[in-house]
């Protein structure tokens, strides 16, 4: 950053500052200024309308109109001494902010006027004006800001909303593929003690008892449906779908092509007309959404068609999480169509075909590299303006080898929770990883469930 000092300045120079304003921004700004006003916090509902109010405080755009005036214009060193503001709007997590100064006036002792203004971007209307007086610098300063600590607001809100949905539908009957041992087992009996799922353990009766005794696990009254062999047990579970006695399927102590492989038969299966694809679901700190990663899981390389149907999965995914109308960013290496990157023209196909109604319920745009798919600014860095770009809901990879790296690195380095669904079944397909925490695998019977209760409904 460098100031623009008092004898550079002229009336009329103006300057403006963007902002996305997030949950988060307002769980910071609660904590740092003390003010706990529940209509400013992200996940209450003070006015009775049965949405949180999400409302951020006046303070926050004054501090938006501050921001502007201590780092582009006067810039480092100015000092604020007066500021009127009266607000005629307000903003809300979600929104897109422009903090906008214009020097008005120019006094003795470097004195600065400036009118000011923070317009709400979604429908261009001014929700706060006023006047600033500062005092700006008389000598030129520059600051690397990159020095400052980030700030991380560590909670998993949008996975405490996809259980709280859950909760209030009817659990699902579910067969537990093989829950020989204390992990696999202990979710099963974890998702039905949250009112997920209703279990019906299919495997070695003697193996699952004894994994239940020594792991300390009350199984009475759960019912078991025996199988001699992992492949037996997955084929037993298919049947139970096959004759409505479950409506999902969870994988147990067994590989997952295993688990897969009599559904995807042609004949006895549990096809439906599209590819089975695998969609993660995360909560990735900093995220005003959860975010959706597909294919990361079960398509190695998948050509046009199948990221067709990768798309399409996971809008309907979306869908069942209550989001409306999911932004899919396809992604690739870069944001413009190169011939000699294929993830690129595939993305731009997609994107064509989306326009063009081969997939519905969703806004696809692609290619977009991975910044530009996620941030505003760097969409805006790179000239590109879409409803998608800076905003995805859906990130759609080019094969399984960037989509499982995406997802780890999202999980390890940004503390993302991450849970998982099989769609493209008859059923539901409860996917969960040994590495998988607690609620990783709650979230997954979760997100079954709510697929599946939007699809009876």
């Amino acid at each position: 950053m460098e100031n623009r000092p008092f004898d550079t300045l002229k009336l009329g120079d103006t300057a403006e500052v963007r902002r996305l304003c997030t949950a988060d921004d307002l769980y910071v700004f609660a904590v740092a200024t003390g003010n706990h006003n529940p209509m400013h916090l992200p996940d209450r509902d003070v006015n009775g309308d049965g949405a949180p109010d999400t409302t951020a405080s006046g303070v926050f755009l004054s501090a938006m109109i501050s921001a502007v005036l201590g780092n582009v214009l006067p810039g480092p060193g100015t000092l604020y001494h007066r500021q009127d503001l009266s607000f005629t709007g307000y903003a809300h997590a979600g929104d897109e902010l422009v903090a906008r100064v214009t020097v008005t006036g120019l006094g003795p002792e470097a004195m600065v006027t400036l009118s000011t203004s923070v317009v709400r971007v979604r429908d261009e209307v001014e929700i706060a004006t006023g006047v600033a007086e500062v005092q700006a610098p008389t000598l030129p300063i520059s600051f690397d800001d990159r020095d400052l600590p980030g700030l991380l607001v560590q909670t998993h809100r949008h996975f405490d909303a996809i259980l709280k949905q859950a909760q209030a539908l009817p659990a699902l009957v579910t067969a537990v593929v093989w829950p020989d041992e204390a992990q696999s087992l202990g979710s099963a009996m974890l998702a039905r003690d949250h009112g997920l799922i209703i279990p019906v353990l299919v495997g070695d009766g003697l193996r699952i008892r004894a994994a239940a005794s020594a792991a300390g696990i009350d199984i009475t009254g759960v019912q078991i449906v025996g199988a001699s062999s992992e492949a037996a047990a997955a084929l037993a579970a298919v049947e139970l779908v096959q004759f409505r006695k479950v409506q999902a399927i969870m994988k147990g102590h067994l590989h997952t092509d295993v688990l897969l492989r009599p559904m995807l038969d042609r004949e006895k299966g549990l096809r439906i007309g599209r590819r089975f694809t695998h969609i993660f679901v995360m909560d990735v700190p900093g995220l005003p959404h959860p975010l959706l990663v597909s294919d990361a899981a079960i398509n190695i390389a998948p050509d046009l068609m199948t990221k067709v149907d990768i798309v399409q999965n996971a809008i309907d995914l979306a869908h069942s999480l209550g989001i409306t109308r999911p932004r899919v960013g396809v992604l690739s290496a870069v944001e413009t169509v190169t011939p000699e990157i294929p993830s690129s023209m595939d993305a731009a196909l997609l994107s064509k075909m989306a326009e063009r109604g081969q997939i519905t319920g969703g806004l696809v745009d692609g290619p977009l590299a991975m910044d530009n798919a996620l941030d505003l600014a760097a969409a805006r860095t790179k000239g590109i303006r879409s409803a998608v770009a800076g905003r995805a809901e859906v990130l759609i990879v080019p094969d399984l080898d960037a989509g499982n790296m995406l997802v780890k690195l999202l999980t390890h380095l940004a503390h993302a929770e991450a849970a998982g669904l099989v769609i493209g079944a008859s059923v539901p397909v409860i996917l969960t990883s040994r590495a998988d925490g607690p609620l990783a695998r709650l979230v997954s019977a979760a997100l079954a469930v709510l697929h599946a209760g939007r699809r009876a409904g």
